[in-house]
């Protein structure tokens, strides 16, 4: 049993796909309960996944409506600005929670994201399992500031390990006239480099008020740049570029058709992300939108000591590669 690489993509991958497409306060929350869900058709594997947000009553009439242009204008700057915050924290650890679903599968998983630093000083560890029945998916991501290395252990195959030269990527930036270096991180790995490329992905038009276990949080949603999925999905990608563009239900199983955002209100923390699409074996009829995969951050720590341990890695020589060189061209500037 192997996950579907595109779904891998989002979920599993520490590093971005292959090749180049185009081109606070502290605060601390328990483990949210999860939330009352209508009953489930028996055998339905999401009948074990969180719910969305339950959103807040409705703004006055009075208020006068933002234009859809307006809205789009909102929820990017909302999220460019939880991207900011994050990339500056002094220091920050989080509990993760994962659920996957693909096909009549379900896999369930935790783990623990650590920063440190600011700018060039900046350290992260991002680690995490998955597993179902008979399998178990680990990945960790770790920068100590010479490397960024990626471990990988899929199922039964042989693990994997990759590194990237931290100083090489300092000096494709400054070529690139890229001289913030506090964003560095999000060119490297962990869980900024994992929102990075949602932004740079998705576009973001709808947000809302809403709430997950009382804490108030905008609800954003996002679909892809068509550039970007025509390159991924590229048997379709005439489709995708026309101006009907795909249904959700002809894109691949497992690959997203949208994703939605929950970011905090008080410290615009990203709190959960949820990738949306048609489940199902292909093909499949047209049928509205489901989780498929859900990565949730709880138990936020921001500005606390952390243990500067936790960014020491030293793997075995067996399986490491140094992908520095094919790493480089893919370094594009993010969005902003």
């Amino acid at each position: 049993m192997t996950l579907p690489a595109c779904l891998g993509i989002w979920v599993v991958g520490g590093f971005p796909v292959t090749g180049q497409p185009p081109v606070g306060s502290v605060y601390q929350r328990s483990a949210p309960a999860p939330a009352e869900t209508a009953p489930a058709p028996a055998g339905d594997p999401l009948a074990t996944s969180p719910t969305s947000p339950t959103p807040f009553p409705p703004a006055p009439q009075s208020a006068a409506p933002e234009s859809v242009a307006e809205q789009a204008g909102r929820a990017e700057r909302v999220v460019a600005a939880a991207l900011a915050g994050l990339s500056r924290a002094p220091s920050l650890s989080a509990r993760v929670r994962h659920l996957v679903r693909f096909n009549d599968m379900v896999l369930k998983g935790s783990g623990r994201y650590v920063q440190s630093g600011v700018g060039e000083d900046q350290r992260y560890r991002y680690e995490y399992r998955l597993s179902a029945t008979d399998e178990e998916f680990e990945v960790l991501d770790v920068c100590d500031g010479i490397f960024a290395w990626n471990f990988r252990r899929i199922g039964q195959n042989p693990p994997q390990v990759e590194r990237i030269d931290v100083r090489r990527i300092r000096e494709r930036l400054d070529t690139l006239g890229i001289s913030h270096r506090q964003d560095q991180s999000a060119y490297l790995g962990g869980i900024q480099r994992h929102l990075g490329l949602l932004r740079q992905y998705f576009h973001f038009a709808s947000i809302t008020p809403a709430a997950i276990d009382e804490l108030p949080v905008w609800r954003i949603e996002g679909t892809w740049d068509r550039d970007t999925l025509a390159w991924i999905v590229k048997e379709k990608a005439e489709a995708i570029k026309s101006e009907a563009g795909v249904a959700p239900n002809e894109l691949p199983d497992g690959m997203p058709y949208s994703v939605r955002l929950s970011i905090s209100k008080r410290e615009l923390f990203p709190v959960r992300v949820e990738w949306l699409a048609v489940p199902g074996r292909r093909p499949t009829p047209p049928a509205p939108l489901q989780v498929i995969a859900m990565m949730e951050l709880y138990d936020v720590r921001i500005g606390e000591p952390v243990d500067v341990s936790a960014f020491v890695y030293k793997p075995a020589t067996e399986g490491l590669s140094d992908i520095t060189d094919g790493y480089l061209p893919q370094v594009q500037p993010l969005r902003q």
